[in-house]
């Protein structure tokens, strides 16, 4: 697995071409999600039969280009791109995505301070 996220994570709604390279990926976070792919944020894409993702984000001098393929089921995904070119999400809601979860109304458990204890 690779590290947390520095900046927020984007979920680029609906369906992506997989066959897209970093570059092509790229030209979409800037003309459809209006996003600098060259920051500290993630960008999350998903093919046709929800079994793919991608996930580009820039790490000091270079792109990582992060590939995922199941091999049974499918991701739950956003379907409609119309109403938000780019969905954000937390780190640990990506966790959730990525392991099959309901991410969209999955509760954790909150942190709890010394106060609330005693």
């Amino acid at each position: 697995m690779w590290n947390t996220p520095r900046g927020h994570v984007y979920l680029a709604p609906g369906v992506t071409d997989m066959r897209k390279s970093i570059n092509s990926l790229a030209m979409l976070v800037v003309e459809n999600m209006q996003g600098d792919p060259v920051g500290p944020h993630w960008f999350v894409f998903c093919g046709r039969g929800r079994d793919k993702l991608k996930i580009l984000h820039w790490d000091t001098n270079g792109f990582w280009l992060h590939y995922r393929r199941l091999e049974q089921g499918r991701f739950v995904w956003p379907k409609d791109p119309q109403d938000h070119p780019a969905l954000q999400v937390t780190a640990q809601q990506l966790r959730w995505l990525l392991d099959g979860l309901p991410w969209q109304n999955a509760i954790a458990h909150q942190p709890l301070s010394k106060r609330d204890i005693l």
